[in-house]
């Protein structure tokens, strides 16, 4: 369990790290610092804690969904949908400034992440609580998917 717990983390951060390199100066950027925020916008260091909080329950929970799943081919292209999607939206966003189609992206990531949160699909009864860990990842989406539409909405 531990080597998958290891290598679920390593596709996790290497998919941040991935997705950092298109993010530039971020938050801090010019661009970003101009628009129009929602006044719930976090200060910009949370990003960085929420997000390694995140990677990790979200690697304990795959591992343990992948030990217990029956159908581990959907499985893991969800995942890998979830690892695409998540990188994506760093570089429509902050890169391209596409705050509509990063809007898009965010969406479909947050719909997905729900898929894992709410269904025992992939591992049934033995998985069920271990899904909680899906939890602060899906919270999360659903504060940045708020935060990407008022700044479409709002700029």
């Amino acid at each position: 369990m531990a080597l998958r717990i290891i290598l679920f983390l390593v596709i996790n951060f290497v998919g941040l790290a991935l997705g950092g390199l298109f993010t530039g100066a971020g938050t801090q950027s010019n661009w970003f610092t101009n628009l129009n925020a929602a006044p719930w916008t976090p200060p910009g260091w949370v990003f960085g804690a929420v997000w390694t909080t995140i990677m990790i329950c979200f690697a304990i929970y795959m591992a343990y969904a992948y030990a217990t799943s029956t159908n581990k081919s959907l499985l893991i292209g969800l995942f890998v949908l979830q690892w695409i999607l998540n990188f994506a939206w760093n570089p429509a966003f902050f890169k391209y400034q596409a705050v509509l189609i990063a809007l898009i992206i965010i969406v479909a990531l947050t719909l997905l992440v729900g898929c894992f949160f709410f269904t025992s699909a992939f591992g049934g009864e033995q998985l069920k609580w271990k899904s909680l860990l899906v939890l602060p990842y899906f919270i999360w989406l659903i504060i940045a998917t708020s935060l990407n539409a008022y700044i479409y909405v709002n700029n």
